[in-house]
């Protein structure tokens, strides 16, 4: 999943660059809004977005590209707000152009991690996710193949929805055991985790042996899509 970053603070982008991008999500850092309209394409699936930015209103810059997505035709993409200032006419503005969630700084980051999974998880209800003749359901939580359901284990189904909402992206063993296995990541071994994909592979895969789904990248993990 991809997440855009509009903060003009460069350490704090930073900062919220490295801290995305471990926890598996993909960045792009912005750091003003004249960057942010040429940058952005509405294919997004977050944006993390600072009000008080140099050359223009972060709420302003979010109505902007909404109009810009509308017209084209392209889905809106969720916001949450970050700003310094806590008054209740900022939040009210936010929320009155769409705003998900509204964060004021200093946040913690374990908590903003939180609540951009709560957001994405919400935004995801009752989408559908594909992948060429894979169809999954998150909200019915059903999968198809060539348009027949199969019958998948839930960490089967949990770690192949993983592997659809981050189609592209590579996914290290910790991204898996964190995402996926959760807590319990801890006391799970890699080899729990490569089971699992094989098992996973014989029930999606044309041939589970040259796998064309769920790819291996050599040292690094596994990746879904191109």
């Amino acid at each position: 999943m991809r997440i855009g970053i509009i903060e003009d603070d460069r350490l704090l982008n930073q900062a919220l660059e490295i801290a995305l991008r471990e926890a598996g999500y993909d960045t792009v850092s912005i750091h003003s809004k004249k960057e942010a309209l040429a940058l952005l394409d509405g294919r997004e699936d977050l944006l993390l977005i600072d009000i008080g930015l140099p050359d223009g209103d972060g709420v302003r810059l979010y109505q902007e590209l909404q109009k810009e997505w509308k017209q084209d035709q392209r889905q809106g993409t969720p916001a949450v707000f970050l700003t310094a200032r806590d008054e209740e006419r900022d939040m009210l503005a936010a929320f009155d152009v769409g705003a998900e969630d509204y964060v004021v700084k200093p946040f913690s980051m374990k908590v903003l991690l939180k609540r951009i999974e709560v957001v994405l998880r919400r935004n995801r209800e009752g989408s559908v996710l594909t992948c060429r003749d894979l169809t999954l359901y998150p909200e019915r939580k059903q999968v198809l193949l060539f348009g027949e359901e199969i019958s998948l284990t839930a960490k089967e189904y949990q770690l192949l929805e993983y592997f659809m909402s981050n189609q592209g992206q590579v996914l290290t063993i910790n991204n898996l055991l964190e995402k996926v296995w959760g807590l319990d990541g801890e006391f799970v071994s890699e080899n729990t985790v490569s089971v699992t994909i094989g098992r996973l592979r014989k029930k999606i895969e044309p041939d589970p042996g040259r796998p064309d789904y769920i790819r291996n990248v050599f040292g690094l993990g596994y990746r879904m899509g191109e």
